[in-house]
């Protein structure tokens, strides 16, 4: 009985995530019966606000009978259709303030049309990514002891520079497809398995790497309608326990033979040809029975495709296991694959519906924004209390003094008004190229979600938004430049030459140096994600020939631009700084500033770490634009609160430490990703460590210079506005 439930045991810990129902919301089709649907409310006219909850009482109750029933939500049938329809209903809704109904075709790529395919016609199978969620560390499918590619014209997909950078390089995969032409076993290859490549397969068996192919830009699917799940991929092999295997150790078998069932939707009244709605893949574990070392796609095998052959299925007598003779005989490994076509009613827009089930739901994204939301309110509110009323009161008082004795007699932020204004004690240079950097970083990403949101890029195209973010990075510049020689003239900096390099190459050089060494490993180590030198060389380019000349044009208008202006003078010699009390020491403001800003985007961040780190798929954007505001206007409520607070104790050096008290948000994204690494992922070895040590260090390190440079600006602005209003003798 063990024997026969290990492979279902190992599709279960492959899934992502056991799919529960959810029973709110609303459905605008629901199958009342087989082959019925509800009729469209909204074509017999806007329903009242008790209808509606009376149809979505409705709707949760069928939908909760049907999954009792053990209807599945991932197969092809009409009911499951209509329950991922249920499912998905918030994330089919396009709009900012009306809301219309949408397909996830129309959401997820923007401007995408359908594409028809005769009969007969030639199809080509693309082949990405080796990749597995215990390792950061991807190969190509070519890296792995599979057949060569076949000899067929096809269209060469080009790589943007995001794509490159992440390893995608899609190659056609060694399988002949012509539409609506099944196929029974067909042999590919035979290749031999022995040494160091046994071994290696073994590990990636181990370690759960999963191949990712794609058909008419559809990812492979594993779906179970027993199970209940549906999963992008499928595994190179699996892993057997002495306890199934009698052996004194684990059993890795190798899965060589793929049946993939295609499905498709015909109607001559509309569309001329076959439209592709699914792309569904079952491995097999098989030992072939070899009558010869010449094998060919008309090879006669006995248990594939001669006569009488049976059908491959997942036998555990005759599973494939990794590993050598008693002689030390290498393996012998026969790839096969047979393909299904089967026609299907389900519409060509709603065939990404399946992909989804498993992710999170919309309502936990409008969650994330109301907890900010909360929390910027809470912070206005204490702006508004504190602030303005007090500093109101405080500035009244100030300037109803008349008298000398009155004057001497002043308490508060208005002694420090003569060193305020004063520059930095510590490098103002770095203090200068830091906000110019969290500034241009800002931009860039701002600018990033709003092509996003309209549409004018597609966030489901394999390295688009990567490539925007650092194509938008390297035009910002010139904003870098700009407030990084404004800043610094303000501070009366004199080596404005030596600013302006600082500018454009300190934090692109950082990032490019930590790249190239951790690249260095990753060649070594052969993954996919290891980018070849002339990659290198054209980030390079970009950074030289684009980047630095804009930065270079910022400065320039930066310096040229008048002084900024403030309300009181600097005294020559700087006050003397009383003892502060404990809630203005830096170590205490530092601590406590950061928490708000990273509690205020802490929930939307964890659906970024899963689609970053545990390959889900991430496209809302317009949440995360609205997540970049909330962060922005909570870096600048903490830095302003912080920066009275340490004036009213006399305190006038407030540039760094208004910048530290934001920045320190990143410490905390930094400590997340610890937790994340040890909670959330199951990483094996070292350089796995290392690669998503690493790449989490570079993006706390953006996200603490944006929190940054928000707390420097608002809290300058701050002070020239309190400052203004008070009459300064």
């Amino acid at each position: 009985m063990l024997k026969t439930i290990i492979p279902m045991l190992f599709l279960m810990m492959v899934c992502h995530g056991e799919t529960k129902p959810r029973v709110f919301g609303r459905m605008e089709k629901y199958p009342t019966r087989t082959g019925q649907k509800l009729v469209e409310t909204t074509k017999a006219g806007r329903l009242s606000r008790g209808d509606k909850k009376k149809l979505a009482k409705a709707e949760a109750a069928r939908y909760v009978e049907l999954r009792k029933k053990g209807i599945d939500e991932v197969s092809n049938t009409e009911e499951a259709a209509a329950l991922r329809n249920y499912r998905l209903r918030s994330k089919k809704r396009k709009g900012l303030l009306r809301k219309r109904e949408a397909s996830l075709a129309s959401v997820l790529f923007p401007g995408v049309s359908p594409q028809e395919y005769q009969m007969s016609e030639d199809m080509i199978i693309y082949a990405d990514l080796v990749e597995s969620r215990k390792t950061q560390v991807p190969f190509e499918f070519y890296d792995l002891p599979v057949c060569p590619p076949p000899n067929l014209k096809f269209k060469k997909i080009r790589k943007n520079l995001g794509a490159k950078l992440q390893g995608h390089d899609t190659k056609p995969a060694p399988f002949g497809i012509k539409v609506k032409q099944g196929k029974g076993c067909t042999p590919i290859c035979l290749v031999t398995l022995g040494g160091k490549k046994l071994r290696w397969m073994r590990k990636l068996v181990e370690r759960q790497y999963r191949v990712q192919l794609t058909l008419d830009q559809l990812p492979v699917l594993m779906r179970s309608k027993e199970l209940n799940y549906a999963v992008r991929g499928y595994p190179v092999g699996f892993r057997a326990p002495p306890s199934y295997t009698g052996l004194k150790s684990d059993e890795f078998y190798l899965y060589n033979h793929l049946r993939f069932t295609i499905t498709y939707r015909e109607d001559s009244s509309a569309f001329s040809g076959v439209r592709i709605t699914g792309f569904d893949v079952h491995p097999v574990s098989i030992e072939h029975q070899l009558d010869g070392s010449d094998i060919t796609p008309t090879s006669k095998i006995s248990t594939c495709n001669d006569v009488g052959a049976a059908d491959v299925v997942n036998n555990p007598n005759t599973y494939l296991a990794l590993r050598t003779g008693p002689s030390g005989e290498s393996v012998k490994v026969l790839y096969s694959y047979e393909v299904q076509w089967v026609a299907s009613e389900l519409p060509w827009a709603d065939r990404w519906d399946v992909y989804l089930i498993g992710s999170p739901d919309d309502d936990i994204h409008y969650f994330a924004i109301v907890n900010s939301l909360m929390i910027v309110l809470f912070l206005t509110g204490a702006i508004a209390t504190i602030m303005i009323r007090t500093l109101r009161k405080d500035i009244t008082g100030y300037n109803e003094m008349q008298t000398l004795e009155e004057a001497q007699e002043e308490t508060g932020w208005k002694l420090v008004h003569g060193d305020v204004f004063r520059r930095p004690e510590f490098s103002p240079m770095i203090l200068s190229v830091a906000v110019g950097t969290g500034s241009q970083i800002g931009t860039a990403f701002f600018l990033s979600m709003l092509c996003l949101i309209m549409k004018l890029l597609n966030p489901m195209k394999k390295g688009q938004t990567l490539t925007t973010i650092l194509v938008l990075y390297v035009l910002c510049g010139s904003v870098g430049g700009y407030v990084s020689a404004r800043l610094y003239k303000f501070y009366d900096g004199k080596a404005w030459k030596l600013n302006s390099i600082y500018s454009a190459t300190a934090f692109p050089g950082l990032l490019v140096c930590i790249f190239i060494i951790l690249n260095v490993f990753l060649s070594f180590a052969g993954a996919a994600t290891a980018v070849s030198f002339l990659t290198i060389l054209a980030l390079f380019a970009l950074w030289i020939c684009v980047s630095a000349p804009l930065v270079f044009i910022g400065s320039y208008f930066g310096l040229r631009a008048e002084k900024i202006e403030v309300p009181v003078k600097t005294n020559q010699i700087a006050r003397v700084i009383p003892d502060t009390p404990w809630h203005v020491q830096p170590l205490v403001t530092i601590t406590l500033g950061g928490i708000l800003p990273f509690g205020s985007v802490c929930i939307e961040l964890a659906f970024i770490m899963s689609a970053l780190w545990l390959h889900q798929i991430y496209y809302v954007m317009g949440f995360l634009l609205i997540v970049l505001l909330i962060l922005g206007a909570t870096c600048s409520e903490v830095a302003i609160v912080m920066c009275y607070l340490q004036l009213c104790s006399e305190d006038h050096r407030w540039w760094w430490k208004s910048f530290w008290n934001c920045a320190s948000a990143g410490g905390y994204l930094l400590l997340y990703a610890l937790w994340f690494l040890g909670s959330r992922l199951d990483l094996v070895g070292v350089l796995p460590v290392a690669v998503y040590l690493t790449y989490m260090s570079m993006i706390s390190l953006c996200f603490a210079l944006f929190c940054g440079s928000v707390g420097v600006l608002a809290t300058f602005w701050f002070n020239r506005t309190i400052y203004g209003a008070v009459k300064v003798d």
